[in-house]
């Protein structure tokens, strides 16, 4: 065996690696070597509480109560810290292979409780543990250019113009002042842009002698000026606005642009806007998926949570998608009748990070009937521009090329699909609920009533339990650094089942919510499920989508084939103990659900 550093060791690994010096100075002084042989038996029920807390280094140890085996540790993972913070000996802990371990006397690790990110990381709850985990991965910490307050990045007072003003007047102001917008004083006040100036006044043939108030926008979309400028992407990207007047204690004090914006976070969302905005043929479509992966990658890197990261980039995609609808129409010509462009999975929740497969729709109005044809074409012509683009066709085929119909056809299929809820019923609707607007005019209400209706039909909501519980976790048992269970499918094990109950409890509560966070809020605002399990399954799906976004990142950049499996052995030690963490709360959480289901009625 290897020389080994035990003190070098230690300080690589979470928690120890954030010990202020001096605390970590009085680990390093007290730290033991110990070796124990397989079959050691280092803890007893009703015995003396263990002195020290154990970090293993080689070998493995499982922990047993009544008999039953609750875990299996192996390197990288502590154990007796329930014995140290309770004084009782409540497990047995036996060596399974022959173990060396780093030993932590108790007095040393109680004088470590005083740091409060130490203490959480042993005593505190699920929930807090798995959404502190992320932040020990090896990511950089959170840069300070995502989270500084947009206030910072002003560059001026706003400039105020009065009702009266005529377009030429307010061009001359803004020419003078080197701005691109000016504020109008009018209850409520508006905003005129040069864009409103080319948009609406040369193309609209007004003259220039027009008062101001002819092509401004009002109310306001305002911003605080402490809000972090992460925040403030979504703001811009949910508006599709270019100017966001900043406000201080309800008081405006300057005007921020996308341009700002852009100089301070050159790789964030609004970057790949413009390049969006910008694009001019089919012919550039091209590099769209690599500059969507690169800022993913720089906004995790910066700390931002995947949840957020995920948001920013369906709306990058529904802004591609607007534009490629554009093309499709003007290739066409006009819509035979209004439509509107659905998307579902996880793009449909707003949950996709890399660039994956397609999955959408094409609904259109009743009098589209009788052109079938245009509107085949149409989907043809998106699904391959998005292809291009980089989104994959679905595998399964669930691409608006082979899924479009008019409303009354889609509502007498969602209809179908919870009346006579068959295994094909179920995966389909398993599907298409997710479903989100992202082009096109037509009002999908009726959908929306036929999802919310749900909730009173309980043969399909036991069916679609059932459905959802089929996806579990392997037992923590199994999950071993060597043997069959050396490798995880993060998605299948993990995110599927997550989403898959979330959606199931949704439904049961008449929600309309898509994403499965939103999900799990309205289930628990239902009374469907307490506080400690929303919390703890919201960090467990934070914790599992950004661990895999992390490795499917590094698989990008070695350019291999993106995957969700992953070897145990490839994880940090707080990595490893977390996914069990993860998985054994879903499998508690699924056990639940299946009583309450009665799933097997």
């Amino acid at each position: 065996m290897p020389t080994i550093d035990p003190v070098a060791y230690l300080r690589g690994i979470s928690p120890f690696h954030a010990l202020p010096a001096a605390l970590f100075e009085a680990v390093a002084g007290k730290l033991e070597v110990g070796l124990f042989e397989k079959g050691t038996r280092l803890g007893r029920v009703g015995g003396e509480p263990l002195a020290h807390l154990y970090v293993i280094r080689k070998g493995a140890v499982h922990i047993e109560r009544d008999g039953q085996t609750l875990q299996v540790l192996e390197e990288g993972e502590a154990f007796g810290y329930t014995s140290l913070i309770t004084g009782k000996a409540t497990l047995d802990v036996y060596v399974d292979e022959d173990l060396l371990a780093y030993r932590i006397p108790a007095e040393v690790f109680h004088l470590l409780l005083a740091d409060a990110s130490f203490a959480g990381h042993f005593a505190g709850q699920l929930s807090e543990r798995l959404k502190a985990s992320l932040e020990h991965s090896p990511v950089a910490t959170f840069q300070p250019d995502l989270a500084m307050p947009v206030g910072q990045l002003l560059r001026g007072p706003p400039v105020w113009v009065a009702p009266e003003t005529t377009v030429a007047e307010a061009a001359r102001v803004m020419s003078a002042a080197g701005i691109s917008s000016v504020l109008v004083r009018t209850e409520p006040p508006g905003i005129v842009t040069d864009r409103d100036f080319r948009n609406r006044v040369l193309a609209g043939g007004l003259g220039s002698d027009v008062p101001v108030t002819r092509v401004f926008s009002r109310p306001l979309l305002t911003v605080a000026a402490e809000t972090p400028i992460y925040q403030v992407w979504t703001e811009l990207l949910d508006a599709r606005v270019h100017h966001l007047p900043v406000t201080r204690d309800g008081t405006v004090i300057g005007v921020l642009t996308s341009t700002d914006i852009l100089r301070s976070t050159a790789q964030g969302p609004v970057a790949v806007l413009r390049s969006v905005e910008g694009l001019e043929s089919r012919g550039s479509l091209g590099g769209y998926s690599t500059r969507v992966t690169e800022m993913v990658a720089a906004l995790l890197a910066g700390g931002l949570d995947p949840m957020a990261i995920a948001g920013l980039v369906a709306r990058l995609n529904d802004a591609l998608l607007r534009r490629l609808l554009h093309w499709a129409v003007a290739d066409l010509g006009a819509p035979p009748a209004p439509f509107a462009w659905i998307a579902f999975g996880s793009e449909g929740r707003m949950e996709q990070t890399l660039l994956t497969d397609q999955d959408n729709a094409l609904v259109y109005a009743d009098e589209g009937s009788g052109h079938r044809e245009w509107f085949q074409a149409f989907a043809a012509l998106v699904n391959g521009d998005l292809e291009k683009a980089g989104f994959p066709p679905c595998p399964g085929g669930y691409m608006a090329v082979a899924w479009h119909g008019t409303l009354t056809e889609w509502t007498e299929r969602f209809t179908g699909w919870t009346d006579v809820p068959t295994p094909q019923a179920l995966l389909v609707a398993s599907i298409f609920f997710d479903y989100r607007k992202v082009g096109g005019d037509l009002d999908l209400e009726p959908l929306d009533r036929i999802v919310v209706a749900a909730a009173g039909k309980p043969v399909f909501l036991r069916l679609l339990a059932r459905d959802a519980l089929q996806a579990r976790p392997p037992p923590q048992l199994l999950l071993r650094l060597r043997g069959a269970s050396s490798t995880v499918d993060l998605k299948a094990s993990g995110i599927r089942p997550i989403v898959g109950l979330a959606r199931r409890y949704a439904l049961e509560a008449g929600s309309r919510a898509r994403s499965t966070i939103e999900r799990l809020q309205a289930a628990q605002r239902a009374g469907l499920l307490d506080e400690d399990a929303l919390a703890t399954m919201t960090e467990a799906y934070r914790f599992l989508l950004g661990l895999r976004l992390r490795l499917q990142l590094g698989m990008t950049a070695a350019g291999m084939p993106l995957t969700s499996t992953i070897a145990l052995s490839s994880l940090s030690a707080i990595e490893r103990s977390r996914v069990k963490d993860a998985f054994g709360a879903i499998r508690d959480w699924q056990d639940a659900a299946a009583d309450r289901f009665h799933v097997d009625f």
